[in-house]
């Protein structure tokens, strides 16, 4: 018998490319992806012969082991640990009105941004498209639910998707085709530090998911201490790829913007993003930062924050304050980081 790692995961395959054709084929996809199969063995209206023969020669899951942390308020953090013996992290979400899960496109992150745990672990690898489409149906299979059933997917975990474009596009494909995940492009946010080649090609790649900024400073000297990315993409190139993109596919943009005591969080800050915004359909998310051990910063106090999200509004700036969940568990929006910092040495991706 083939050991798992050297079978071809059917995670990876298109759906027109997945084994067995027509009806057989339309019955594998539905097993993968609305009944949401871990085993073969689930798959009991395909023959025995089938499943027996592409049992040899392709794998379901891409993880080796799985631990869940569960939150005080609901949430669940996932630690997989893939084939190779890497790990990567999501965080599932459920809500009075939905089920949404945060998911990770790469082990680690190249960006380095100071204010986030997973920036501070560096880069492992990129995750295959196979990888990123299995933390959804784990964490489904794991929740007792059909993975139809999971309708809000964000890319914000572990990574920059848009250093990952082939497999990031190709999971997405999967995720939107009506014999995949079947979801709506308006209910999946791909999350980016700002990758202007990247945003030109999510422009044209048909796929139309809502963009999300991490932008985090409205001037490129506070960006440039923060986030390392901004050496070399300043505020003006991210933007004039960000007003492509909305005038390609007319998606509101959303805005992250994480709130740091004294770097980011001045008034003339909050007027500066503004004038930033003027002219683009676009939701300001404004985050509290989640401490985590070693991290050079401390989160903006909560009055700070109310009136920064003031100043916005008054500009006519729809904002929110998203208050994480998970944060118990170090799930929440910038903690991500495993249970070991250190990760084996890889060559980055170019930014």
């Amino acid at each position: 018998m083939a050991l798992l790692q050297d079978k071809t995961p059917l995670l990876s395959l298109s759906i027109e490319a997945l084994p067995g054709q027509g009806y057989r084929q339309k019955q594998l996809a539905a097993w993968l992806y609305a009944k949401g199969a871990r085993q073969w063995e689930e798959m009991t209206d395909l023959p025995k012969a089938l499943r027996s023969e592409w049992a040899e020669q392709y794998r379901i899951s891409e993880f080796a082991e799985t631990t869940p942390f569960l939150s005080q308020d609901g949430s669940v953090k996932y630690l997989f640990t893939l084939l190779d013996g890497q790990k990567t992290e999501a965080v599932y979400m459920p809500y009075s009105n939905r089920k949404t899960i945060c998911i990770s496109s790469m082990v680690g992150c190249p960006a380095g941004c100071t204010f986030c745990a997973t920036g501070r672990m560096g880069f492992g690898r990129n995750l295959t498209a196979a990888e990123i489409l299995d933390q959804i149906l784990f964490a489904a299979h794991h929740q007792g639910h059909a993975p139809r059933e999971i309708r809000n997917v964000v890319l914000m975990g572990m990574g920059e998707p848009l250093l990952n474009v082939d497999n990031v596009f190709a999971a997405l494909e999967r995720m939107l085709h009506p014999q995949g995940l079947a979801l709506s492009p308006r209910r999946i946010t791909l999350s980016t530090v700002g990758i202007p080649r990247g945003i030109h090609k999510l422009a044209a790649s048909g796929l139309e998911v809502r963009l999300a900024l991490s932008l985090h400073a409205p001037d490129d000297d506070t960006r440039r201490q923060i986030i390392p990315t901004a050496l070399r993409y300043n505020i003006a190139e991210i933007m004039e790829a960000v007003r492509h993109y909305h005038a390609q596919t007319r998606r509101r943009i959303t805005l992250e913007y994480t709130m740091l005591k004294g770097v980011n969080d001045h008034e003339w800050q909050a007027h500066a993003l503004a004038t930033l915004f003027k002219g683009i359909s676009a939701h300001v998310n404004l985050i509290p930062w989640n401490p985590w051990e070693g991290a050079p910063h401390q989160g903006s106090p909560k009055a700070q924050i109310l009136r920064f999200a003031g100043i916005l509004q008054q500009q006519g700036i729809p904002t929110s304050v998203r208050w994480s969940r998970g944060r118990d568990v170090g799930a929440a929006c910038g903690q991500l980081a495993l249970k070991t910092p250190r990760l084996p040495q890889a060559q980055h991706p170019r930014l």
